[in-house]
């Protein structure tokens, strides 16, 4: 029988705001930016009278989101002080300087305004302003664990990092190239706005990785050893969703409709990492971005999924072929077709303009012996290999950095 598409996404409102619940509430659709002046009313309800703004150099005016947040925080007699040095794969002296600054304003929350960098950040200085005398590094290396933070507002100005509904954050500590993941309940945004008017103006590049980044959350989430139904499920939306709408947005930058589902599938791989964890991708890019911090973390992981797909494929084939069936026609979920999967991965990748490998970004086989000791040496990652479907010794991570050296579609 042949299948109809049903399209049921073409009933949904998108200009119709809807709350989101999980650990935080985030407001989600075409115009949820305007929810900012509830959510300023409701810090001054908390007695919040300082914040500090953590972002880019410019796209929180860019993306319109300041032209709404400002009035909102000056009509609630909320002042604030930017910190507008966030660049992309933040690191500890960008938290330091930024949780100092923050202190001397005497800030009592944070509003991080982008992408998952600044957010990122937003949430590494709310800890560190309860945490007199840290630094960024004590928490990036684990030398204490916190269990409290400021309140954090999250504005989400792509879709792919899923950070403004989860409890994760990364930052790079510059002195030894690690680049850690942390994970704390603290640091779940106290309210989130996802509003996809706010990324029309995303360079095509960035719409790229940035959605791919969301397909390796899912990924990894729905084939951990801690996967379950729900992961899953979320995966398989969040890869249809992409598949879908991303050469929607390539053509057309400004389809609300299509940066609409690829926020939410965003948002959804947020939840679905956020319950399943990751493993291989996540694990081997954290590497490959603090040795090049000008490498775009979702070509990062772009350039490795089609080897971590290859290397899962046989203890997890029957997910994965489910995940991709849209992809990759013709999966029967064998452990055979690991090849089959992974060269026809690559073939999406590049039909959506991702066809940079390892080699084309100045990384050559001498380099992979030093990745491989950054993946096993940097603080956290070696619990995401430990959740892996397969052993993930340095043999494997061995292999996979040397197999996205260059496309196995040739």
């Amino acid at each position: 029988m042949k299948h109809t598409d049903t399209n049921w996404e073409s009933s949904i409102d998108i200009n119709k705001v809807i709350e989101i619940r999980g650990r935080n509430h985030v407001f989600l659709g075409v115009g949820a930016i305007l929810k900012m002046k509830d959510i300023a009313t409701d810090m001054a309800g908390r007695s919040i009278k300082k914040v500090i703004i953590i972002c880019g150099k410019n796209s929180y005016i860019k993306t319109g989101a300041w032209a709404v947040i400002e009035p909102a925080l000056k009509e609630n007699h909320i002042e604030y002080v930017l910190f507008n040095k966030v660049t992309p794969n933040p690191t500890d002296t960008q938290v330091d300087e930024a949780t100092k600054i923050a202190l001397d304003f005497g800030a009592q929350a944070v509003i991080g305004i982008g992408g998952g960098s600044p957010i990122d950040t937003a949430k590494s200085v709310a800890i560190l302003m309860k945490y007199a005398g840290k630094t960024a590094e004590d928490l990036y290396q684990f030398r204490f664990t916190p269990d409290t933070a400021v309140p954090i507002l999250a504005v989400n100005t792509t879709h792919g990092t899923g950070t403004e509904i989860d409890r994760f954050a990364v930052v790079t500590v510059t002195k030894n190239e690690f680049k850690p993941a942390i994970a704390y309940d603290c640091i779940y945004p106290t309210w989130a706005i996802d509003d996809p008017a706010l990324m029309t103006g995303l360079p095509e590049n960035q719409t790229r990785y940035v959605s791919i980044d969301a397909v390796n959350h899912v990924v990894e989430a729905a084939t951990t050893v801690v996967n379950s139904p729900f992961t899953v499920m979320l995966a398989k939306e969040t890869i249809r969703l992409v598949h879908k709408y991303l050469p929607v947005v390539l053509k057309d930058p400004m389809n609300l409709e299509a940066r609409y589902f690829l926020l939410y599938a965003s948002m959804i791989a947020g939840m679905a990492f956020d319950n399943g964890l990751l493993h291989f991708t996540h694990a081997l890019e954290h590497p490959l971005s603090a040795v090049k911090p000008d490498l775009a973390h979702g070509l990062g992981l772009s350039m490795l999924l089609p080897s971590v797909v290859k290397t899962i494929y046989p203890a997890q084939s029957k997910v994965l072929a489910e995940l991709f069936a849209d992809v990759v026609p013709g999966l029967q979920g064998t452990p055979d077709e690991d090849m089959m999967i992974a060269k026809g991965i690559e073939k999406w990748l590049f039909e959506v303009g991702i066809t940079q490998k390892l080699k084309d970004e100045g990384f050559t086989e001498k380099d992979v012996d030093r990745l491989v000791d950054l993946t096993f040496e940097t603080p956290s990652l070696g619990g995401l290999l430990g959740i892996a479907p397969v052993t993930a010794d340095r043999d494997a991570v061995r292999k996979i950095y040397s197999e996205s050296l260059n496309p196995y579609n040739k």
